[in-house]
């Protein structure tokens, strides 16, 4: 993976999302099988920790990064994008992804409560 190397113009300057969701369940059982669910595929964690490294990125640059069809990284985005653990920004025509950090730092303390 290429390190430190620009995605979108919004790379350091990402926000969450205006109003982030951490909890959206009435148990810490159902939340942790949401998040663990989300980040049970092998190319699901290949995308996060790029994320993780870049602050941000395109789906383009993510596509160009892992070994995986356009289609698949895109359908993967969606699932982590529907946990909540990553959000994107509009960057002229494309879509700039972040990870939302509150969500990981919730889903470390689930694990760590496990």
């Amino acid at each position: 993976m290429k390190k430190n190397s620009p995605c979108c113009a919004a790379e350091t300057s990402c926000t969450p999302p205006a109003h982030p969701t951490a909890t959206k369940h009435a148990s810490a059982n159902d939340e942790l099988a949401e998040l663990t669910k989300a980040m049970g595929h092998p190319a699901r964690i290949l995308i996060m920790r790029l994320l993780l490294e870049r602050n941000s990125c395109v789906c383009g640059e993510i596509v160009d990064e892992l070994p995986f069809a356009q289609s698949t990284v895109s359908q993967h985005l969606k699932v982590l994008k529907e946990a909540n653990l990553i959000y994107g920004e509009i960057d002229g025509p494309r879509i700039c992804y972040c990870v939302n950090q509150t969500m990981v730092t919730r889903f470390k303390e689930l694990i760590a409560a496990f």
